[in-house]
């Protein structure tokens, strides 16, 4: 059995370690009030481009752009893979990082896959897999994310599907559904699959009411659809970043809750330990006692 001083000590080291993942908590849940204020100020702009995408995409030919053809022999794939900086957000970044291992050895197995990396747990384990990183972005993921970095991305990758280097183009993010609840997501991009998923179903529900707005396009839809469907692209990796901040930051809040939870459920362990220990050592001193007393008598 441990002795007193061991288990005081422990009780006061999980006291420490509690105050430490209280504090983590904190921090994490003001975070998450600004990372969530952010995606939600973001959704008007990308629902009022969806409504006027959607208008302008029923008036043009499936072949207005380049993006919308896919390739007939898919030979090479990129993903990007959206994590965070940094842990102790329990099994989030795992969560991400397994879905890219699952879709490579499934779906994909054959083709050339590349990485295109945000946030440093995905650049880590995009290290130690056979297939290389095209590009990363270290520091986005989990603070203020810029929509330029979204665009620079995207850019680089419309310009390689165009070449004719990429021949697909995958993105992997965790959707924020509530501060409970974060769902491992993953999307096809390029070639963006039918029109109806760039417009998204907001403008599905528009079309089937017959209240969705007629453009009038000058230049012409398909002119114009051309310039608006890479927007399109930057707008849902700059979603999925802001949608991955702000799950990131729910997870870390959750994971710090219960790290709390455990070391207030360890203390109470611990004490009830401290308590029977010293109960213990008391009554061997009253036996010693006893037992001197006895022996004097006799």
């Amino acid at each position: 059995m441990a002795t007193l001083k061991e288990v005081q000590s422990k009780i006061v080291s999980v006291k420490k370690t509690k105050q430490i993942t209280s504090a983590m908590k904190m921090v994490a849940t003001s975070r998450l009030r600004g990372a969530q204020t952010s995606m939600e100020a973001f959704q008007p702009y990308a629902g009022k481009f969806a409504e006027v995408l959607g208008s302008i995409a029923g008036s043009a030919g499936e072949d207005a752009s380049p993006l919308l053809v896919p390739r007939e022999d898919v030979k090479k794939v990129a993903i990007i893979v959206c994590t965070s900086d940094r842990g102790l957000c329990g099994g989030f970044n795992v969560n991400l990082t397994s879905k890219a291992g699952k879709i490579i050895k499934s779906d994909l197995e054959g083709k050339d896959v590349s990485f295109t990396c945000f946030g440093k747990k995905a650049r880590d384990w995009a290290k130690k897999q056979p297939q290389p990183i095209d590009d990363e972005f270290i520091g986005v993921v989990g603070g203020d994310v810029e929509f330029a970095v979204a665009s620079s991305s995207g850019q680089k990758l419309i310009n390689s599907f165009l070449e004719g280097a990429v021949d697909e183009v995958y993105l992997i993010y965790s959707k924020f559904i509530n501060m409970a609840k974060q769902e491992t997501t993953i999307k096809q991009i390029l070639p963006i699959p039918s029109l109806e998923d760039v417009v998204g179903e907001s403008v599905e529900e528009e079309k089937d009411s017959d209240t969705l707005v007629s453009h009038l396009c000058e230049p012409s839809s398909d002119a114009l659809l051309g310039e608006m469907l890479p927007k399109n692209v930057f707008i849902q990796i700059y979603d999925a970043l802001l949608q991955t901040s702000t799950s990131e930051h729910a997870a870390r809040m959750r994971a710090m809750d219960n790290a709390t939870k455990a070391c207030e459920d360890m203390v109470d362990e611990l004490q009830t330990i401290f308590n029977k220990t010293r109960q213990a050592a008391i009554t061997s001193e009253l036996m010693d006692i006893v037992g001197g007393a006895e022996a004097l008598k006799g």
